[in-house]
């Protein structure tokens, strides 16, 4: 929520204070404290003088809806027409039948204020402090740069990367190294202004991205960089399985390869990396459990595997220049051979006896003899060896520049080699020859490779162990990612270069005597590599299962997601050991899935996303240039963080955009998760700083011109009051509020407070405190705000013209009628709702008065049945069409049927109103019944007279309400003796009034007591001098003091004549009635008759309004305008509770002066 305070007016200080007063209070200012009165006594010479400017308060009068053109110029024109309330707005909101005569040229005016639809909640939640853990000093060395090379160095380079440049070429495979690593680079870079903007503890990658994105994307890209870690510890356990079951131990299968073929086999070896693959895990889970230090000593001799591995491979390069290798592959044809089935690469074999067949004979014959029956394919091609690993001398490399992309089942072969195939040949004894295992593709070849480039993060994640994390943190990664790039691309040179194609696109090495690939080329033994990776996968499956339950932790203590807070518990020494029993069973998700070829595009999506959203955030800290954006790190730009990450999303769709896609998904179902359940945060984050820019931007862009009539909608400005607890006392405003709105547009709810900021501003947080709670209770969605004043007419002033920014701004003001306003001590709260109104008029505002506030529904509450009645006098733009449509949107009034009532004049043609305003309302599209109702002239009766009397003489019993006692009684002598003479001298019958008034709320009646002089002055002023006689009451109603809900009603009761015949009620039929009556004729001759007829039209309006609409669950009807001259303020008051009167829920209003409905498309 948004606040505002403003200050416009405060108290003097006393000049007269010592010199010691004054520095008591300097000093205790900055320790907080109080100020105390000091003991010295010693006075001062100096005075302070404060001047303070006001406004002079008055509203300006020119508006649509005021206009200065004398009242009785138009009494004629429209006297009789029931229009006296409206006269003065003709010009600017002419009759409902002149303006539906002329719907043909019904336009849309483009003015007013803008729609918005604009939610926040700047709710701020103090972060949870994390104690202190003492830490190593580390180095760039040990802390960054090493951490690093181990993660990033793994499986995918020992058993995957010579496969990989054999199908996709050494071009291929250099454009798939240099695309990842440059990926990988550009995200150090972003990571390593991040990680220098300040401290980063414990979260690494987690703790970056969350606090420069928000909690919805920290949590978000943190969950998935921990999927991702989860899924390459099942990698690393599938490899290393891989690693022990095909090059290390093959006897071991549990299930059985020997004499399958295809699928069966496939499946027998998918099956045996379950089982063993689920060993591992829970081996490798419990060591982690028990002790994870002892994983932390081993890191240091995993790493040490590693680099031995590499260092091997490029010695056995070397070798190959100086002394290449014997290493001959056997070839049937084109085709080579699995060695497994033969000792000999021949036919036959010359001996002293003759020719004799060898193994190889008998695989693809059916009798060892010369006249057996053989394959057609190896009848017809010679079989020949050549040598699997030339050297990098021997030009091989011209061979392997390009790809050679294989369906599963297809054949492995020799280019450049002669074969002899028979038209009808098909594959036979496919065992026997070095087959594909799967469709290879260059996209999978990147989804397969991009693991072995991550691990750049471990130099972060460490971040609270280094000496100098600023320094370290760049300096180490970027090495790290240089080192490990130059050794990927120059591997995928030097493969091409030493290895022949054939051997490289063996993936399991079963043409070279089963051997892994790799470690053909490295010297001294292929042992080296063998055991050298065996224990370095190990390794980082060991370190992924330590890191993994860590981020979760880190994730879970955040309090960002709920769900996962029982994985931030651990054991007394913080180990998270729900968070690893977590790991474990996500890692088992991979374990079987068992394919290390399908594991690996799982996690390169959830790597890249998390990378993509860290060149996100350094490019937004960036372009926001956000102050508190101030890297160590200089060499970045925002370009090359946005180069990140297109790179890392086109990536992502590169892999597999079926991959892509469920992983989004899942980011973007835990962001709604978070963003809807989860625990509100305030980390400074950049995505506020975006919606701050974006705000700024749109705010601009509103100032450039009016919304169209079809956009506009009620931006309100809810006026509400407080007691002197600073509760609101009309809590089912908020309630309308909802339900006009349903959380769209803008909604400003304020309350004014008189006194000063200084005096008052605990007073103002805890109405604001109750403004918050109120509209969060109502949901209402939308901002608060306090203004303080000198007084509540200028507070409330402030409210209305301070509120909103810019273009958005409220265009339409909600405020409860006065309740109580007749009462003698709340002179001041009617005074202020007409200076509202005025000032309303004058802002071009729409205006909202619900009546009776306390009888409207709440929320919870439904209609089953009933009608919204419109009552529809002058035109307003359209807004009594709109408010009905938009409170039938609310589920409260959805079953409620909407009414429109016209008043028709004598010399209008109803039944072509009604026509008119039939077609009116097709064309909005709203659905209504319409009903014309015809209002006759008749002559002003009596009661109309009465009440104008007493409305009067109460109005200028008000005005004296604040003068001395001694003007008051001389202002009442002579009010009294004016009447007195003049009923006197016409009529034998007087009026007796008496004032009660009843508040606003449904079947509650009271009784107010009235001040004794004015009790006294409405005694004098209206009784007979002869003897007072039993009271006859005017209405069934008055005579226990129950009222009409809803009403403040003006009760009168008529004494008996003189001659002791008891006096008839204004309203009697009978002839005798009225002409008593209207002799009374000489004291209503001094009646202003504007008054008059404004009565005469409040009552008849009621009257038909109470007929048609007394049972309507809400009546909506123009609320006329002031007068344009203040001295007739509470009649205006007066003639709005005579027009509503026996009307249950009223709403009025005021339009804005604009069209806010249009026919138009």
């Amino acid at each position: 929520m948004s606040q505002r305070f403003t200050v416009t007016a405060f108290s003097k200080s006393d000049s007269g204070r010592n010199v010691s007063d004054i520095q008591g209070e300097v000093n205790q200012l900055f320790e907080g404290d109080e100020p105390t009165p000091s003991s010295s006594n010693k006075e001062v010479s100096f005075n302070t003088e404060v001047v303070v400017v006001q406004g002079d308060g008055n509203p300006k009068e020119s508006s649509p809806f005021i206009n200065s053109s004398d009242a009785t110029e138009k009494s004629q024109k429209y006297d009789g027409k029931h229009m006296a309330l409206f006269e003065e707005e003709m010009e600017t909101s002419p009759m409902v039948s002149t303006m539906i005569s002329s719907l043909a040229n019904y336009s849309s005016l483009p003015q007013g204020s803008k729609e918005h639809e604009e939610e926040a909640d700047n709710e701020e939640e103090d972060k949870k402090k994390k104690k202190p853990v003492k830490a190593p000093q580390l180095g760039t060395l040990m802390g960054v740069y090493l951490p690093c090379i181990q993660n990033i160095f793994g499986v995918i380079l020992f058993l995957r990367m010579t496969w990989m440049v054999g199908i996709g070429g050494v071009i291929g495979s250099f454009i798939i190294v240099f695309m990842c690593c440059s990926t990988t680079m550009l995200t150090a870079i972003s990571m390593s202004a991040i990680a220098t903007n300040g401290v980063v503890p414990a979260g690494g990658s987690y703790y970056m991205i969350s606090r420069s994105l928000g909690p919805e994307f920290g949590g978000a890209v943190g969950i998935c960089f921990y999927l991702g870690t989860t899924f390459a510890g099942a990698m690393y356990i599938l490899g290393s399985i891989e690693l022990l079951l095909v090059y290390i131990l093959p006897q071991a299968a549990i299930f059985k390869m020997e004499g399958l073929e295809g699928a069966e086999a496939e499946a027998a070896m998918l099956n045996n990396m379950r089982v063993y693959g689920t060993i591992v895990l829970s081996f490798m889970a419990t060591v982690v459990f028990v002790g994870v230090k002892y994983v932390n000593k081993l890191a240091l001799l995993f790493l040490a595997c590693v680099i031995l591995s590499i260092l091997a491979v490029y010695a056995g390069v070397i070798k190959t220049a100086i002394e290449p290798p014997d290493f001959p592959v056997c070839l049937l044809g084109n085709r080579p051979l699995i060695s497994k089935g033969f000792d000999v690469c021949a036919k036959t074999l010359e001996s002293g006896n003759g020719t004799v067949t060898t193994k190889l004979w008998n695989v693809f014959c059916d009798s060892p003899f010369l006249n057996a029956t053989c394959d057609e394919y190896f009848v017809n091609n010679n079989v020949s060896f050549i040598q699997g690993i030339p050297g990098v001398m021997s030009g091989i490399l011209k061979e392997n520049l390009f790809g050679n992309y294989l369906e599963k089942g297809d054949l492995v072969a020799k280019k450049g080699i002669a074969t002899v195939e028979g038209p009808d040949d098909t594959l036979t004894n496919s065992n026997r020859y070095v087959l594909a295992d799967i469709t290879s593709f260059f996209t999978l070849l990147v989804g397969i490779y991009f693991p072995s480039v991550t691990g750049i993060m471990a130099g972060s994640n460490r971040s609270g162990d280094l000496r100098d994390a600023q320094k370290s943190i760049p300096i180490g990664t970027i090495m790290a990612i240089t080192t490990t790039s130059i050794v990927y691309m120059s591997a995928v040179v030097l493969f091409g270069a030493c290895i022949e194609g054939v051997v490289l696109r063996d993936k399991f090495g079963e043409g070279v005597n089963g051997n892994l690939v790799i470690g053909t080329l490295a010297w001294p033994s292929p042992w080296v590599i063998v055991i050298g990776s065996f224990f370095s996968t190990c390794g980082a499956g060991l370190q992924s299962l330590t890191g993994a339950p860590r981020l979760m932790q880190a994730i879970s203590r955040d309090n960002v997601v709920p769900i996962l807070r029982v994985f931030g518990h651990g054991k007394a020494n913080g180990e998270p050991t729900w968070a690893l029993l977590l790991t474990a069973g996500i890692c088992e998700i991979g374990i079987l899935i068992a394919s290390l070829d399908a594991v690996a595009p799982i996690l390169s999506m959830f790597f890249l996303m998390c990378y993509m959203f860290v060149n996100l955030a350094c490019a937004l800290q960036t372009l926001l240039r956000t102050p508190n954006w101030r890297p160590r790190f200089k060499f970045y730009h925002w370009a090359l963080s946005f180069l990140g990450m297109s790179l890392c999303l086109s990536l992502m769709f590169i892999c597999s955009w079926f991959y892509a896609i469920v992983a989004m998904v899942i980011a973007g179902s835990i962001y709604k998760y978070i963003e809807f359940r989860g625990a509100e945060k305030e980390w400074g984050d950049g995505i506020r700083g975006i919606s701050l820019s974006a705000a700024r931007y749109a705010l601009m862009r509103l100032e450039e011109g009016p919304p169209h009539t079809k956009n506009w909608r009620p931006q309100l400005l809810v006026l509400v009051s407080t007691d002197v607890e600073q509760n609101v006392e009309q809590p089912r405003l908020l309630s309308l509020t909802n339900q006009l709105k349903a959380g769209k547009g803008l909604t400003i709810v304020g309350t004014a407070l008189a006194g000063t900021y200084l005096e008052n501003h605990p007073q103002a947080q805890r109405a604001e405190q109750s403004l918050r709670k109120l509209m969060e209770t109502e949901k209402v969605k939308g901002f608060c705000q306090v203004t303080i004043s000198s007084n509540m007419r200028d507070a409330t002033s402030h409210l209305l013209q301070a509120s909103g920014l810019g273009g958005l701004m409220h265009n339409t003001v909600l405020v409860s009628w006065p309740r109580n306003w007749k009462q003698a001590d709340d002179l001041q709260t009617w005074r202020d709702f007409i200076e509202l109104v005025r000032e309303t008029t004058a802002a071009h505002l729409a205006l909202l008065v619900p009546k009776n506030i306390a009888a409207f529904p709440s929320n919870g509450e439904r209609f089953s049945e009933g009608h919204i009645d419109v009552w529809w006098i002058v035109h307003d733009g359209g807004m009594l069409m709109l408010l009905p449509f938009l409170l039938r949107q609310h589920k409260v009034w959805r079953k409620c049927k909407m009414r429109i009532f016209t008043v028709a004049q004598m010399d209008d043609n109803s039944i072509q109103m009604k026509k008119d305003l039939t077609t009116f309302l097709y064309h909005l599209r709203i659905d209504a019944e319409v009903e014309v109702v015809e209002m006759h002239d008749s002559d002003i009766s009596a009661y109309t007279y009465e009440k104008t009397l007493v409305m009067e003489q109460r109005s200028q019993i008000l005005k004296q309400i604040n003068l001395t006692k001694t003007e008051r009684e001389r202002e009442i002598q002579s009010i009294t003796d004016s009447s007195r003479g003049s009923i006197r001298r016409k009529n034998p019958a007087v009026v007796t009034t008496q004032l009660s008034v009843t508040e606003e709320q449904p079947g509650v009646s009271s009784k107010v007591e009235k001040p004794e002089e004015e009790v006294q002055l409405i005694h004098d002023s209206t009784s007979p001098t002869s003897p007072a006689t039993p009271a006859t009451p005017l209405t069934p109603a008055s005579e226990g003091g129950a009222q009409t809900p809803g009403s403040a009603q003006v009760q009168m009761t008529w004494t008996e004549k003189a001659d002791g015949e008891p006096a008839k009620p204004p309203g009697a039929s009978t002839p005798e009635g009225i002409k008593d009556i209207f002799n009374m004729k000489p004291e209503w001759e001094s009646l202003n008759q504007s008054n008059v007829r404004r009565m005469h039209t409040a009552l008849r309006l009621n009257g038909v309004i109470v007929k048609k609409s007394s049972e309507a669950k809400l009546v909506l009807l123009n609320m006329p305008g002031p007068p344009n001259n203040r001295s007739g303020d509470e009649n205006y008051m007066e003639f709005l509770e005579v027009l509503t009167e026996g009307l249950n829920r009223v709403l009025l209003v005021r339009g804005g002066g604009r069209e806010v409905i249009t026919i138009y498309s």
